[in-house]
């Protein structure tokens, strides 16, 4: 009898175990896999080549980021900025501060990004190593793809908080950390760049940070920036800040503009892709992710423009804004794949083997995690 209740039980125990698993690995196949990027810059007094390396290379790594999927889904794609080493931050933060939290909007880290300057500084790696890992809202499914990268160029040492324990924290929430130094190579060892890449699993890169980032301007440029101008005539502002959203992503083309014309088109083939997704402003994006949409939003969070016309005007509208964007979207994938083969055959005629630059180092390592994480790599 007693052998009868403790099998009984066991199997009970067993019985538990295994709903308890089945159970977690449904909910984390409910889950929506992400990318999740930080991005952790020093913005020192030497660093102004670094920030500008960064805004030439962002949608550059967008891009990158968008040709991962895993078991055939695109995953969500989420980046965040921290800035370090600025003696205009304040000290009692150790000189450091969240730009933004891991967010999809692509315009908003362009813009944070744009406003940042260089000042100071004293340069605490640990510390903001561990402001974001333990600040940021990082993903729990086993297929995500979590990373820091941070750049800087004096030794990683500096700070109350070392940069063990900072990275050790990392991986404890399955966080992969880079380190990129900006100079010499042996500075960057000496410095323990490379120990904190290594401890991190992650990449060591040692860039020139004051160098510029090589260009190739392509045939396609010119008719991609069309399609962009087009483009941005799809969207319908929606809400408070509707109108503040769209003025955004024309004053962030301006930006991308102002680094090169090859990185305008940069930003016009993110534009044109799943991963730019505006639909807390844009009416447009907003229905397409909730055919309900327009039986939430109010008659007075519509644009002037549109407050007068009936419901199904409105929803007409937006059928032909969509079936143009995406007409447009069709064209800009098609002159983005001729313009990277151009690019490809330049950059092989040129021998161009330039040294790593931040985008550069970033993108190389996205592709080396995403083959151990068992992602795919489509073109």
């Amino acid at each position: 009898m007693k052998k009868f209740i403790l099998l009984s039980t066991m199997l009970l125990v067993f019985s538990a175990i295994a709903f308890c698993n089945t159970k977690a690995t449904n909910d984390e196949m409910n889950r929506e896999t992400k990318i999740q990027v930080a991005i952790l810059l020093d913005t020192s007094s030497s660093m102004d080549g670094l920030i500008d390396q960064a805004k030439s290379r962002l949608w550059n790594i967008v891009n990158t980021l968008t040709t991962l999927k895993y078991n055939g889904k695109s995953p969500k794609i989420e980046i965040a900025l921290y800035e370090y080493g600025n003696d205009n931050l304040r000290r009692s933060d150790g000189y450091i501060r969240q730009v933004t939290p891991l967010t999809t909007n692509l315009d908003l880290i362009s813009e944070k990004l744009f406003a940042l300057t260089t000042y100071g500084g004293d340069e605490y790696c640990g510390t903001v190593i561990s402001k974001a890992v333990e600040m940021l809202s990082w993903g729990s499914n086993s297929s995500d793809m979590k990373l820091i990268y941070i750049a800087g160029n004096e030794p990683f040492t500096q700070g109350n908080v070392s940069y063990r324990t900072a990275i050790d924290r990392a991986l404890a929430k399955g966080i992969y950390v880079n380190t990129i130094h900006c100079g010499s190579a042996n500075e960057g060892i000496e410095g323990k760049w490379r120990d904190g890449a290594e401890r991190g699993k992650g990449k060591f890169f040692n860039i020139n940070h004051n160098a510029k980032i090589r260009y190739y301007d392509t045939p396609y440029d010119d008719r991609i920036s069309a399609c962009n101008d087009r483009l941005n005539r799809t969207y319908i502002s929606y809400g408070a800040g509707g109108y503040a959203h769209a003025q955004n992503q024309r004053v962030q083309d301006t930006n991308a503009m102002a680094m090169s014309k090859s990185n305008f088109a940069e930003r016009a083939v993110s534009k044109s892709k799943q991963v730019y997704n505006n639909s807390s402003w844009d009416l447009v994006d907003k229905v397409k992710e909730n055919k309900d949409a327009l039986n939430e939003i109010k008659q007075s969070e519509l644009p002037q423009e549109l407050q007068n016309k009936s419901k199904a005007e409105v929803q007409k509208l937006i059928a032909e804004k969509e079936a143009e964007r995406t007409s447009i979207q069709k064209e800009i994938a098609e002159l983005a794949k001729k313009r990277q083969e151009y690019i490809d055959d330049q950059a092989k005629k040129d021998n161009n083997s330039t040294s790593d630059d931040l985008g550069k180092a970033i993108n190389e390592s996205i592709i080396a995690f995403a083959n151990i994480k068992g992602y795919t790599i489509s073109k």
